[in-house]
């Protein structure tokens, strides 16, 4: 295997690895998953595409195997996984331009908060929940978990390096 095929292997392995680690975190650690109050842990793995984009991949298939598996059915899996693939490809398109990775960071907590539109939408479209309150409700969980996460993935990034792990 050649040096190009080997690192393919270690992008796709380690998102794999990524993906089954934001599942577990939902699984098993996350007190509310689900509905118009959310606070996922697994959300905080959100945060390593500020170091790396080639992390995307795992973190999207984390949330869209868990929707489709413990969500509302496949308007779950379209909204929730359109909603996590906008936030992390600007945050991705950020890489290159905003080199503060603090600002980025910050940045990527606004983009998921904002973002969390589509799942108020969702939820709209397929519990009934009211549009605005909803909205709310997960835009401020959604806060609250990557505001709390960032300054702990800076940490780890400062030990563990995501950047070059991949």
């Amino acid at each position: 295997m050649n040096m190009v095929e080997r690192k393919r292997v270690n992008v796709m392995v380690t998102n794999g690895i990524i993906m089954a680690l934001y599942l577990a975190l939902t699984i098993l650690v996350s007190p509310v998953a689900s509905g118009a109050i959310q606070f996922r842990i697994s959300e905080s793995l959100n945060h390593l595409v500020v170091f790396n984009r080639k992390y995307l991949w795992g973190i999207f298939g984390g949330v869209v195997v868990y929707n489709a598996i413990f969500g509302m059915g496949w308007l779950d899996v379209i909204f929730g996984g359109g909603q996590t693939l906008l936030a992390l490809s600007l945050t991705a398109v950020l890489q290159n331009i905003v080199k503060n990775t603090k600002v980025r960071l910050a940045l990527n907590v606004v983009f998921f908060s904002a973002s969390m539109f589509l799942i108020a939408l969702m939820l709209n479209l397929t519990a009934q929940l009211p549009f605005w309150p909803t909205y709310g409700w997960t835009a401020l969980s959604e806060a609250i978990i990557m505001t709390i996460s960032a300054p702990i993935m800076y940490y780890l990034n400062e030990r563990l390096h995501f950047a070059k792990q991949i």
